[in-house]
């Protein structure tokens, strides 16, 4: 979790090396606090993990892939809950073969 003051301003939840969600309340989105929960999922899964995104959410798109995180596998929507497309992200540490 993060936290201000008493405030939770943002979480992210990992199961396995699924990234189930990551929330930063929109008062702090561009804060950095987004950035420090990833970093906090890269020391907690540092052989990788996974997670899906919405196709048009571009502003999580931009960030995930700022941070390193690329797209796996591109779908209709079809099998997700909403029925919208998405995209399956994933996170790898660099190879330093």
């Amino acid at each position: 979790m993060a936290v201000l003051g008493r405030r939770v301003i943002g979480f992210a939840a990992l199961n396995a090396d699924w990234l189930n969600h990551l929330y930063v309340h929109p008062d702090y989105q561009n804060s950095e606090t987004g950035t420090a929960l990833l970093r906090m999922m890269r020391v907690l899964r540092p052989a990788g993990f996974q997670f899906w995104v919405f196709q048009e959410n571009e502003g999580a798109r931009r960030f995930y892939e700022r941070h390193g995180c690329k797209a796996a596998e591109f779908t209709d929507g079809s099998r997700n809950e909403e029925k919208l497309p998405d995209i399956r992200y994933e996170w790898r540490p660099a190879r330093t073969d």
